[in-house]
């Protein structure tokens, strides 16, 4: 059971931003990782390793995405999301932690973002994104809401 002074939701949060950085780390490695090699090959391998329908339509979007990928582009790639990835993990880790600061800040990274999510549901709409606003939009307004409460004085526990 959680403890009252850490809602369940903030542990949610926490666990989720945590899980998404260290996704993200291994994606930027991952990127790195890919610098100076035959992408069709590695493509060809992992498509062979995990069995994956070659006609399969998405399997086709996939590899379409991965033919404009050169070194310049894996380096790029890697830097945002090894900065992206620092950013979720600090917000994961100072959440857990019941830092004060870390709630303000995921109000202001994750608000951030939303307009950059309603301009990509603007240009081409797909129930993904609009979920994905949702939820950044019930984060933002949970953790506004603690943070009223915490400007209130009414949760103990969270240190500064």
């Amino acid at each position: 059971m959680a403890d009252r002074t850490h809602p369940r939701g903030l542990m949610l949060i926490a666990a989720f931003k945590l899980l998404k950085g260290l996704a993200l780390l291994a994606v930027g490695f991952g990127a790195l990782h890919l610098i100076d090699k035959d992408l069709d090959v590695v493509m060809e391998h992992w498509i062979n390793f995990f069995r994956v329908d070659q006609n399969n339509h998405y399997m086709h979007a996939l590899l379409e995405r991965f033919t404009d990928l050169d070194d310049r582009k894996l380096r790029q790639l890697s830097i945002g999301t090894f900065f992206y990835s620092a950013l979720l993990l600090t917000e994961g880790v100072g959440l857990a932690f019941r830092k004060r600061w870390a709630e303000y800040f995921t109000i202001i990274a994750t608000s951030s973002f939303i307009p950059i999510e309603l301009y990509e549901i603007f240009r081409h709409v797909t129930l993904m994104k609009v979920a994905l606003l949702f939820i950044n939009l019930a984060v933002v307004a949970y953790h506004r809401q603690v943070a009223m409460e915490l400007r209130r004085g009414k949760r103990a526990g969270i240190s500064q």
